[in-house]
């Protein structure tokens, strides 16, 4: 009789269990997990191929040398595969037939010309043409030029007011015009044309492209506002305004601006 009444009840001993079972229970349980999987960041994945591909395009657009590390956070994938991708990498810009290399500065990589071309390379520097720029009375004698032509200088003084051999000068001698023989009048003046150059720069397939007069005004209105106009616009900075000026005033005879600006 004693053993029996020293035996806890089985039920007291199942008691606990049943309260973990109701403090955590187990639905409560799958949503946390859920939400921390939604959270990590998800690797990318890519192939050997690619991944070389996308580190030479990495540190080409940068200007300061990258570290494996930073790359291989961004890239989210393990140190381990970029740094024997870069070493690839660099392995194959030093052959011989690259003219570029993938050096380690700083703690990082940079792309860079190599040293055995850097005399080549200033050479070319030093012979590159100067930049495509215009002064406004040239960009107005052009203007003139591809609308009007084969014009004589004495006609393109007249439209413009203004005389302006220095401006066909410069025009020459970047192959923006040339001549086109001689008009067949009193004097025979030389006659001048757009180049196959200035449709070049100017992306244009032929001077049938370029924009009437009433679209060049458009554009350019929307370009500028009235209180934001060029500083060089001061005089007819378009074929259109040169023309209005002509009608306002005697052939020939310079408005302030023009002559200002010409100066």
């Amino acid at each position: 009789m004693e053993p029996e009444e020293v035996q806890p009840p089985q039920e007291a001993v199942e008691q606990p269990l049943t309260t973990d079972e109701e403090t955590a229970p187990a639905g409560d349980a799958a949503p946390v997990a859920g939400e921390a999987e939604e959270s990590a960041p998800v690797a990318m994945e890519f192939s050997d191929v690619e991944l070389k591909a996308i580190l030479e395009a990495v540190i080409y657009i940068t200007d300061e040398p990258l570290e494996s590390k930073q790359i291989a956070q961004a890239l989210q994938q393990s140190q381990e595969r970029v740094d024997a991708a870069l070493g690839e990498l660099v392995e194959e810009f030093s052959r011989p037939g690259r003219g570029l290399q993938i050096r380690e500065i700083a703690g990082g990589f940079k792309m860079a010309t190599k040293p055995e071309h850097h005399e080549a390379v200033r050479q070319f520097v030093k012979n590159l043409k100067p930049s495509f720029k215009l002064t406004g009375a040239a960009l107005e004698t052009l203007a003139v030029i591809a609308y009007k032509q084969p014009i004589t200088a004495p006609e393109i003084m007249e439209i413009r007011g203004v005389q302006g051999a220095g401006v066909l000068k410069t025009l020459l001698d970047r192959k923006l015009i040339t001549t086109a023989g001689r008009k067949n009048v009193i004097g025979k003046p030389i006659l001048y044309k757009t180049t196959k150059d200035f449709l070049v720069q100017f992306g244009l397939k032929s001077v049938n492209e370029l924009p009437t007069l009433k679209e060049f005004e458009e554009l350019r209105r929307l370009a500028f506002s009235e209180d934001e106009m060029p500083e060089e616009a001061e005089g007819p900075s378009t074929i259109a305004e040169a023309q209005a000026a002509e009608a306002a005033q005697p052939a020939g005879q310079p408005a302030e601006a023009e002559a200002a600006s010409e100066a």
